[in-house]
């Protein structure tokens, strides 16, 4: 996988965890620096390591998968930018307020920062179809992330109501054409 590329997927990848991070500055007015950075860091670790799960999985199986490894990549990537498509659309249709009284805690964010990186999981199955450097491309996924969810705590304070699902559907969009790509690019011996 090229660079370009492989920056496209982690910010893609990365879109859920900028708009809770975005989600997050909005609905707890009193949260410090040091959890935004800690918030943040999170969300690049399990992005980063979610791939490297999904990566030694799809390992195991490479053998029985390596006829069709491109359909799973196309597959998988497909349904998780149309998911993640599908949730931004529902939920600038019917917006939820913050709960009142919501706290910032620990177990919060780390199930955040899990709920946001499921997507990465299945990416590192296809990353193994693919015989991708998955050390590189774990990393690259974790920094592009705790950048973008450094940038989202920031944007939260001043822009969170306008960005929140946009930002999610950019995400589910380059998902979807990098799918699109890898079929094009193996369908036509590329």
């Amino acid at each position: 996988m090229d660079s370009i590329t492989l920056f496209v997927l982690a910010l893609g990848l990365s879109m859920d965890a900028f708009a809770v991070s975005i989600s997050n500055s909005m609905c707890f007015s009193g949260l410090r620096r040091n959890e935004a950075a800690l918030t943040s860091l999170s969300f690049g670790v399990f992005q980063g390591l979610m791939p490297v799960a999904g990566y030694f999985a799809g390992r195991a199986f490479a053998d029985v998968v390596s006829a069709f490894d491109h359909w799973i990549a196309f597959a998988l990537l497909g349904f998780i930018g149309g998911k993640m498509i599908w949730d931004a659309v529902k939920e600038l249709r019917a917006p939820e307020a913050c709960p009142v009284g919501r706290a910032f805690s620990y177990k919060l964010m780390v199930v955040q920062a899990f709920a946001t990186s499921i997507d990465a999981l299945a990416v590192g199955v296809s990353f193994a179809a693919l015989d991708v450097n998955i050390a590189a491309a774990a990393s690259f996924i974790a920094c592009v992330t705790f950048v973008c969810c450094l940038a989202g705590h920031l944007l939260g304070k001043k822009f969170g109501s306008w960005l929140g699902g946009k930002a999610e559907i950019f995400g589910g969009v380059i998902l979807v054409c990098i799918g699109a790509k890898i079929l094009v690019e193996h369908l036509s011996g590329g």
